[in-house]
């Protein structure tokens, strides 16, 4: 894999690696993240981890809808490696965080009003990277507290207009498997028909971070089923304020996408850029829905480049 420099678009951000980067992708050592655990919104429990020494410019890490966390594990090394501070934060009803109680439970607002609660613990302007939902999070989270706080915003593999076919794609894939698998076997035999761009992984140490086995016995996804069951927003109204705030925003914003995800078509990621004409664009060969582990050493060296 590597980055595409054909695409026709109107801000098309290429990358070269300097020879400093190209030994850091071949470090082979790992840096162990150290666990952290913030306040959300309500008094949420929400669990991180971090990397790197306080002091350094610092990047926040949200992941996508049913993901946690874990899986940003080797951008969080490779970023720290390139002397970053970085928190990867477990979204609420995500990982290690807390379900969260009450009535709407899973609101893009809510997901933004914890973020929104974190950065002011820290106290500290932040570049945030967000896939997927941690990228429409992230727009709502710059616009509520400026550039102080926010300097960069990472939009990976998402716009406020997806593409509707990949955004149910996803949605039913979450929603086929909440009863869970009896083996990790079959958790991973599901998720190689969902991504059958990637090659099935023999070991399953990194997918087991992503499930909890119960008293049953069955293996399920670390992540409150309530996320997918609540009712959605009217994407049309919700596409309007998300892709306004996004346009409005006064910081450098760069969207990845990958070059054959069905969730942000050539044609979406366009219009997008039309809509905020000051972000930066760039593509990943052969990446799907799933860039950042698709081919991270590409999107980090990315990252590495516009942080």
């Amino acid at each position: 894999m590597g980055i595409s420099n054909d695409v026709a678009l109107p801000v098309v951000k290429h990358w070269v690696p300097a020879a400093d980067e190209e030994n850091d992708m071949n470090r082979t050592e790992t840096l162990d993240p150290r666990p952290v655990s913030f306040t959300g919104h309500g008094g949420l429990r929400l669990a991180g981890d971090e990397w790197g020494d306080k002091g350094r410019p610092l990047v926040l890490l949200l992941h996508g809808g049913g993901q946690t966390r874990h899986s940003w594990k080797g951008t969080g090394e490779r970023l720290a490696a390139r002397n970053l501070r970085v928190i990867a934060l477990d979204a609420r009803g995500h990982g290690d965080s807390e379900w969260a109680t009450g009535s709407a439970l899973y609101s893009l607002e809510l997901f933004a009003a914890d973020v929104v609660s974190v950065i002011r613990q820290l106290d500290e302007p932040v570049v945030i990277v967000g896939a997927s939902l941690g990228g429409l999070t992230g727009i709502l989270v710059a616009d509520e507290v400026g550039n102080d706080l926010v300097r960069k915003l990472v939009l990976v593999d998402i716009v406020p207009r997806m593409e509707r076919k990949g955004g149910l794609r996803v949605r039913d894939f979450m929603l086929r498997h909440l009863d869970g698998f009896a083996r990790l076997e079959d958790a991973a035999d599901a998720i190689a028909d969902y991504m059958p761009h990637r090659t099935r992984p023999s070991n399953l140490d990194g997918l087991q971070r992503n499930l909890r086995q119960r008293d049953n016995g069955r293996w399920y996804w670390h992540w409150d089923p309530r996320f997918v069951q609540e009712p959605m927003d009217d994407p049309a109204e919700q596409a309007n304020d998300i892709e306004l705030k996004a346009a409005n925003l006064r910081i450098p914003l760069l969207l990845i996408r990958g070059a054959i995800s069905d969730v942000v078509s050539r044609h979406s990621a366009r219009r997008f850029l039309e809509a905020v004409p000051s972000a930066q664009y760039i593509e990943l060969d052969g990446a799907a829905h799933t860039a950042p582990g698709d081919d991270n050493d590409s999107f980090t060296s990315v990252v590495v480049e516009f942080v």
